[in-house]
């Protein structure tokens, strides 16, 4: 029995050493600094004991605040980030939308015959390409112009523009208002076919 003391007396020493070492106010599991195992707090020497509850020290009314304001801070900050992400989401499904509704327009008016068909082609496929991306006919223009007054004529270069004005997300009254996140805008040129 004589051994076992000093090696009880070695190892409260040593892991008072490793907790003051680590900066450890408690050991694992809450075994204290001292290593006196099952004695109440206020029975040890020089051991003051610990209290808990409203004005148990200088934060103790401060309990269980850090969640609330992590909370608020988090949907302070989250939503405005959000909201961005998804803006910037719409603005790239925008410039998709214009740049493929302005090739398939120039590729069908220059596969038109007649001047006033090849026009309403290209405005329905135009209309037709922003409505797979989710955009209404309303915000978006239509300009043909050609490199010579006949825009048919063999050999013609015909340029399609098509302008799009994005509007912000979840803007109930956005329409109304005038609001828009950016105004996009492609342009696509096809050459009419030298033999007809």
């Amino acid at each position: 029995m004589q051994h076992t003391e000093p090696r009880l007396n070695l190892l409260k020493a040593f892991r008072q050493r490793m907790h003051q070492a680590l900066c450890l106010s408690a050991g694992p599991a809450g075994v204290p600094a001292d290593g006196s195992f099952g004695v109440p707090a206020g029975d040890r020497a020089g051991v003051p004991a610990r209290r808990f509850g409203p004005g148990a020290g200088a934060l103790g009314g401060e309990q269980g605040s850090a969640v609330v304001e992590f909370t608020f801070l988090a949907v302070l900050l989250m939503v405005p980030v959000v909201y961005f992400v998804v803006t910037v989401g719409q603005i790239q499904g925008g410039s998709f939308a214009v740049v493929g509704a302005a090739d398939q327009a120039a590729k069908v008016f220059v596969a038109r015959d007649e001047l006033a068909d090849a026009g309403a082609a290209a405005e329905r496929a135009v209309f037709l390409a922003l409505g797979d991306y989710g955009h209404t006919p309303d915000n978006a223009r239509v300009e043909v112009s050609c490199d010579r007054a006949d825009c048919l004529s063999a050999g013609a270069k015909v340029t399609v523009t098509v302008t799009l004005d994005v509007p912000l997300p979840l803007m109930p009254f956005g329409d109304t208002v005038g609001l828009s996140a950016a105004r996009l805008s492609a342009s696509a040129t096809q050459a009419v076919g030298r033999f007809l």
